[in-house]
């Protein structure tokens, strides 16, 4: 299997997980709601800056410019940010708001910036 195929795989797996935790009623921590709220939120920080990075490794297989490659990336986690907050309108218990897209978008730059430091992240 070749190094683009596995580096789609991930992005996909990836994709794939943030839809389960999205898809989960009723998704809490169990901790005091100023901890669970803070919780969540860094969890989506983290979910986003993942795929992002991960959607930039897998994009350096192409013909593109970095320039191209990080616009490329952060439009399509943007896009998916949103699909998931719309997602989540179809989830009894949740629901999907615009504030979440804006703190996803956090993790979304944080992971292309990440990326552009070079931040090695070994990947077993």
């Amino acid at each position: 299997m070749s190094l683009k195929t596995k580096n789609w795989i991930l992005v996909f797996i990836w994709a794939s997980f943030i839809f389960f935790l999205s898809h989960q009623p009723f998704l809490e921590s169990g901790l005091p709601n100023q901890w669970d709220f803070i919780l969540r939120k860094i969890a989506h920080i983290t979910e986003y800056a993942i795929l992002t990075w991960l959607l930039i490794r897998a994009l350096r297989g192409y013909q593109l410019t970095p320039s191209q490659i990080l616009l490329l990336a952060i439009s399509l986690s943007f896009l998916y940010a949103m699909s998931d907050e719309y997602h989540q309108t179809f989830i009894l218990g949740r629901q999907g708001v615009p504030r979440d897209v804006f703190i996803d978008s956090f993790g979304i730059f944080l992971g292309a910036w990440l990326s552009k430091m070079k931040v090695k992240v070994r990947v077993v």
